[in-house]
């Protein structure tokens, strides 16, 4: 079996693959017609971030088994036509944490103390003592948006340096953010108390633009922020405006959202240091995603065990048919689930009714909990390390299995709770193979599970339909399905609308402030 390297790793990954037996071409800086033209000879793709493995590219791809990524950003690999022509995704959680939290951290003094600034200043032949006064972090507030493992350390790293630290974080609980020394905040008041914000997110429709115009207003004046995550969760001209002004001190950051920049008026500003996407650029980290790459394809080329897939956990081959079906139901319940609790869970119930309770478990109950834990850690939970995470958040997971499904012959449910709340939603497979969710909380209803939906919870009354028919019509966005459901007539109702785009957090803002309506949420599968 041949494998394809296309872009620059250590030699000593290139090393274990072919000691284990695979042909190996290393062809890196391919344009995209150029990958597509040879990928048919392959079995396996080893890439970075610079080869973008697109739904063209794998369609072309006819032997294709397995794409590796060195790193753990997958926002490059069409990863929903992987799974549809049964090709593994792997990646390499971990190897580059402390990489990245380190190059945080450094941002965070170079911000601090204008160190970029001083230099550039002193390689001019200046001497500008007074010019460059920067302020210390001893007791400062760090606010820390996002503690999943990069964010776990440059939290620690911090409390090490005796700051005060903040977190949000929807899927901590507060138990265990109290264990790590941690005070759990909502967003909006870790943008007004902390004076350095430090992002270690995914970019998500619910992230994106989360620093605008109007949150920066919340903040202190004179807050520092760190970027190092992803370009666009920032809005970088509401960003500019505020540094200009003074309202926002200085600005680090080592992502944007058009990478490399064209023409970036952030770049012009003084108050402003940056990166060009160094995160993960260190010696050791390249050569310990290089090689753990390199050992997981081989390990599945050759002996068939999948390790750290992102879209297939790790189960017997002939088993596959039957589970393959229920693990992309469970993944599904887990990520619509995620995205309407609101609190920090502390307990997932998996439950299994009728033929589900007969089936092997284990792997469905992980592919809902990572189902769960996807919307807010994306590439860094899979379904090997999912258990280990909800374990670390301090939230507890259970199984309840029953022969009685009520009017379905299979069902399988997730009951999300924390402190103050509780979620119920329930789903069933259609012709043995399509998911469909069948109930949420006590509302019945039938959805496809897939894209964009708009949940709205509204007051059962004449014109909801018609409003927000015409909102989306009149914004031009395509409205592909409808569902209702509703507790009684003239009460509370339900309405998910499937779109063929992403409305704009504008439109949605709109649709909140129609007649009847309650609450609206996008939740993107």
């Amino acid at each position: 079996m041949k494998v394809l390297v296309s872009d620059n790793i250590s030699p000593k990954g290139v090393d274990i693959l072919k000691k284990a037996g695979l042909e190996v071409d290393v062809k890196t800086g391919m344009k995209p017609e150029e990958l597509k033209a040879c990928i048919s000879e392959y079995s396996g793709l080893v890439i970075r971030s610079a080869t973008k493995v697109t739904s063209e590219v794998i369609d072309a791809a006819v032997n294709l088994k397995v794409i590796g990524r060195a790193g753990s950003g997958l926002d490059n690999v069409d990863k929903v036509a992987a799974s549809k022509k049964g090709i593994v995704v792997m990646n390499t959680p971990g190897g580059n944490t402390v990489t990245t939290a380190e190059h945080s951290v450094a941002m965070l003094f170079s911000v601090a103390r204008l160190i970029p600034q001083a230099t550039a200043s002193m390689k001019a032949g200046k001497w500008e003592k007074k010019k460059f006064m920067g302020v210390e972090l001893y007791h400062k507030t760090l606010g820390v948006v996002g503690l999943g493992n990069i964010g776990g350390q440059v939290a620690k790293k911090a409390q090490g340096l005796e700051m005060t630290v903040i977190a949000y974080d929807p899927f901590l609980s507060e138990e265990t953010a109290k264990a790590s020394g941690i005070r759990k905040v909502s967003l909006e008041e870790l943008f007004r108390e902390a004076d350095f914000i430090t992002i270690h997110t995914p970019l998500t429709p619910e992230t994106k633009g989360i620093i605008n115009t109007k949150t920066i207003a919340t903040m202190k004046d004179g807050v520092r922020i760190i970027n190092c995550a992803r370009g666009g969760i920032i809005n970088e001209q509401d960003l500019f405006e505020a540094l200009k002004s003074g309202k926002v001190a200085g600005a680090a950051l080592d992502v944007l959202e058009k990478e490399p920049p064209v023409d970036n008026p952030l770049l012009t500003l003084d108050n402003v240091i940056c990166t060009p996407h160094l995160g993960a650029s260190t010696e050791e980290a390249q050569e310990n995603v290089a090689l753990a790459v390199a050992e997981q394809i081989a390990d599945y080329l050759v002996n068939g065990t999948i390790r750290n897939a992102v879209n297939f956990p790790s189960i017997p081959s002939d088993q596959i048919p039957r589970l393959q079906p229920y693990i992309n139901l469970a993944e599904k319940l887990g990520g619509f689930c995620s995205q309407i609790f609101e609190g920090g869970a502390t307990e997932i119930t998996v439950e299994y009714h009728g033929d589900a309770s007969t089936i092997n478990t284990a792997p469905v109950t992980i592919a809902a909990i990572k189902g769960y834990l996807a919307p807010i850690l994306l590439e860094t939970v899979n379904f090997v390390n999912a258990p280990f995470i909800a374990k670390e958040r301090g939230i507890e997971v259970k199984e309840v299995k029953s022969s009685d499904a009520g009017d379905y012959q299979s069902m399988i449910a997730l009951r999300i709770k924390s402190k103050d709340s509780e979620s119920f939603v329930a789903g069933t497979l259609f012709s043995k193979k399509d998911p469909r969710i069948i109930l949420i909380d006590t509302f019945k209803v039938e959805i496809v599970p897939e894209g964009v939906l708009l949940l709205i919870y509204n007051n059962d009354k004449p014109g909801v339909i018609g409003n927000l028919g015409s909102l989306m019509g009149k914004n031009n966005i395509n409205i592909a399905r409808m569902h209702f459901g509703r507790e009684s007539a003239g009460g509370m109702a339900i309405s998910v609308i499937s779109v063929d785009a992403a409305p704009t957090p504008e439109t949605i803002e709109e649709a909140r402030r129609l007649p009847n309506i309650l609450s609206v949420k996008q939740i993107c599968l």
